[in-house]
């Protein structure tokens, strides 16, 4: 046993320089940072205290629940909004920089339209706001019900041989925007959609689109529908929106595909294959109201469907 032991605990010469060299590196290495001193920066106080404000900042929106969407643009600490958002009717080509900010427009973006009203752009429709650099389109979708942008005044013109002085005048006379007239809503084209207030190029093609994907309008409320139409908008133009007599496009239920039927807004895959499945288990339909019969259909359902659906 104790030539076991003996054995065991027995080094060779390379064996013992080895634990010494290696017992000399790790007590280096636990006394050398008493040696060597790391010289201490003093603490920058200001941008602790602009550091602590900016976390104040956070906790204050956390708390309240307002949560800034991210940006590219954005800095890491978005600005704070300690005025409280109002919207009112404005002309952006006269609103200055402070009224930009009680719409709860940034400071920056704020400037932004400045600098390009100082450099001689101007807003001649609503939606001129969508090229505003640093402008979100949610944000220009709030604003543009209470843009109101007025006429620009005509300079004064040097008299002109053959030009009397009263067609000068007349010739001067600033511009009136007419009222929108009543349009119908199933034949009017982007132009006429465009001439209502708050409706731009992008929301006229929408509604253009989702008419014909729809088949053609039965009622006006469907309208207010169209995706990204804010509802202000559509309550301010639904007075000159008209349904007279709507030729809708149907589609026969009896014969049309799960490909087809899917394609209708109001339909969709889930109801489309539902339709087809039922008719292929119990054959063709005798009328719409057999749709009633499909757990997933009810009578609110069925209404919104049926002026566009046919059984022949």
């Amino acid at each position: 046993m104790k030539n076991y032991l003996r054995e065991y605990f027995s080094f060779t010469k390379k064996e013992r320089t080895g634990i010494i060299v290696l017992l000399v590196l790790i007590g280096v290495t636990v006394a050398l940072p008493y040696f060597i001193r790391v010289p201490s920066t003093p603490p920058d106080r200001a941008a602790f205290e602009k550091l602590q404000q900016q976390l104040a900042q956070l906790e204050t929106a956390k708390d309240s629940g307002y949560e800034a969407p991210y940006t590219p643009d954005h800095d890491l600490v978005t600005e704070s909004r300690d005025e409280e958002v109002v919207l009112f009717a404005f002309d952006p080509n006269r609103l200055p920089a402070e009224g930009w900010k009680r719409l709860g427009i940034r400071e920056r973006t704020a400037h932004v339209i400045q600098h390009y009203l100082a450099k001689g752009g101007r807003f001649r429709r609503p939606d001129d706001l969508y090229k505003i650099y640093g402008l979100r389109k949610e944000e220009v979708d709030r604003l543009l019900p209470y843009v109101t942008i007025e006429a620009i005044e005509p300079a004064k013109e040097r008299p002109v041989a053959g030009r009397t002085p009263d067609s000068i005048a007349h010739h001067n006379l600033p511009k009136r925007f007419k009222e929108p007239a009543v349009i119908d809503i199933n034949t009017a084209d982007t132009t006429a959609f465009i001439a209502l207030r708050g409706i731009g190029s992008k929301l006229a093609q929408r509604i253009v689109h989702f008419r014909e994907k729809l088949g053609g309008f039965y009622a006006v409320e469907q309208v207010g529908e169209t995706y990204g139409l804010p509802d202000s908008t559509f309550q301010q133009i639904r007075k000159l929106l008209h349904c007279p007599s709507p030729a809708l496009r149907t589609i026969n239920i009896n014969v049309t595909d799960v490909t087809t039927l899917q394609q209708h807004p109001y339909i969709r895959w889930p109801l489309a294959n539902a339709i087809v499945q039922y008719r292929q288990q119990h054959g063709v339909y005798e009328s719409v109201d057999q749709l009633l019969q499909i757990n997933t259909v009810t009578p609110v359902v069925l209404e919104k469907i049926r002026p566009y659906l046919a059984i022949e």
